[in-house]
């Protein structure tokens, strides 16, 4: 078994930063302890990994990506090859993926055609959540069956009819089997009966432009859904997980339901913090590279979603990492705003674009590993073998350079996608060093990694449940 030693960082988590020394055995966090103790482990090491002047954290976990994701007759850009090694270049560490149910077919039917894509390709630790596009008895009794393997929260769409919406029976009737088996339900809130209503009109008045996709989904279509979705948990007595929140008026209604004490906890992605309608609104469709559902807001809401993410009425940044290149796939849409591919590269910017604003004093570092690290692990049953830096979790560890200046671009990132949306953004704060379980997978500028050393993670279920 090997043995590694971290020295000389500032070991930053969720509750506490201290000037530490970390011991790696094998796979995983065997001690940590101040530095005058941890001087007896060295001659018993195989590496000395110095990270003086660095913080020293948890490796990232993003909770919600989409690799290989079929949507608008192409598929999301990365495999879960690329996508798991730019994740793991931007110091993330384990993905959470999305499988999708087949419309009139089974969740194992989806989930084993989400493993087969996954499965020896993975450059991190991977778990799954589950689709539901067509829920019905059998459906019903699978979830329970998925449980017990590991597969514990389930995403439906109030968005996208005849693609993934369900109707509110069938949201309910899923809901009370999640209330049964101990699930997480997850909810892509957004009125989609009514905006194909709005998309309807908008195209037969000749409004054509990637703009109008963000006029058509209203923030108040977004309250309005994730209003009922509170409600039909309560009914069902299950807790609920609100997607990619975007809008003031939907962090309203979530800030209400957890200041009445219910288990409801709400996400946002980097895109919503730090992008805006004006970007979607980017002349020679360049907008396009934008369309993401929920869409990006007026500049205005991001000060919601930040006090939101401080007084933890948003618990989690993820990314909804869903690359489509502009050139071909997002292309698709000329003419037709309805036609774009929604989805935005990320996964390999989320972790230095939360640094930025712990430099911009908008979070405290301690919050920052928080919304990026440990709170995704325990939302999603993955903690304390995630998300944190402790005796006998998994040796996933990022030591990260705060000082160190870099600007966002496709012509550095490693994304399998052409374009970045954070292009020419400047922000300080980069990883230096990435182990997963152990291993050093990147360092100082070089992919030491490889497809097949990630694992799939069975989870527990929700640990923050009252």
């Amino acid at each position: 078994m090997s043995r590694k030693i971290i020295r000389g960082g500032l070991v930053i988590t969720a509750t506490e930063e201290l000037r530490a020394d970390v011991l790696v055995e094998g796979e995983r966090i065997a001690a940590i302890a101040a530095p005058e103790i941890a001087e007896q482990w060295v001659p018993a090491a195989d590496t000395v990994i110095d990270a003086g002047g660095h913080y020293v954290i948890p490796g990232g976990v993003d909770g919600h990506t989409h690799m290989q994701m079929p949507f608008g007759g192409t598929f999301a850009s990365d495999t879960f090859e690329t996508g798991t090694r730019a994740a793991a270049w931007g110091g993330t560490t384990t993905i959470v993926d999305f499988a999708i149910q087949p419309v009139g077919g089974s969740l194992r039917e989806g989930l084993d055609a989400w493993h087969a894509k996954a499965d020896g390709r993975c450059a991190i630790d991977y778990g799954f959540h589950m689709i539901l596009s067509d829920v019905g008895d059998d459906v019903l009794k699978e979830m329970d069956a998925l449980v017990a393997e590991g597969i514990t929260s389930f995403k439906m769409f109030m968005a996208y009819p005849g693609v993934f919406y369900s109707d509110d029976g069938q949201i309910l009737r899923a809901m009370q089997q999640a209330a049964d088996n101990g699930a997480l339900a997850m909810m892509h809130a957004e009125n989609g009966i009514a905006i194909d209503v709005l998309v309807r009109q908008a195209l037969a008045a000749g409004r054509t432009d990637p703009a109008h996709h963000g006029q058509v989904r209203h923030p108040l279509l977004e309250a309005e859904a994730t209003h009922r979705a509170i409600q039909l948990s309560r009914v069902a007595g299950a807790p609920l997980y609100v997607v990619h929140v975007s809008a003031a008026e939907a962090v309203a209604e979530l800030t209400r339901a957890r200041d009445a004490g219910l288990n409801v906890f709400g996400e946002t992605c980097p895109q919503y913090l730090f992008l805006s309608l004006d970007d979607l609104a980017r002349p020679e469709f360049e907008g396009a590279k934008y369309v993401c559902s929920t869409p990006l807001r007026p500049a205005e809401h991001q000060a919601d979603l930040w006090r939101a993410l401080r007084t933890n009425d948003l618990s989690v940044v993820s990314t909804d990492h869903c690359p489509f290149c502009f050139k071909d796939q997002k292309e698709l849409g000329r003419g037709d705003f309805s036609k774009i591919p929604n989805g935005i590269p990320g996964v390999e910017n989320r972790v230095d674009l939360l640094h930025q604003a712990v430099v911009e004093g908008r979070i405290s570092r301690r919050r920052w590993v928080e919304l990026a690290c440990t709170t995704p692990a325990r939302m999603f049953g993955l903690h304390p073998r995630k998300g944190t830096i402790a005796p006998g979790a998994d040796a996933d560890v990022v030591i990260y350079d705060p000082d160190r200046e870099q600007v966002l671009s496709a012509q550095t990132h490693h994304m399998n996608v052409d374009y970045n949306a954070y292009e020419g953004r400047p922000v300080t704060g980069a990883v230096r060093t990435v182990l997963s379980r152990g291993r050093v997978i990147v360092d100082d500028g070089q992919y030491l990694g490889e497809a097949g050393h990630g694992r799939f993670l069975r989870r527990d279920t929700c640990q923050y449940l009252i």
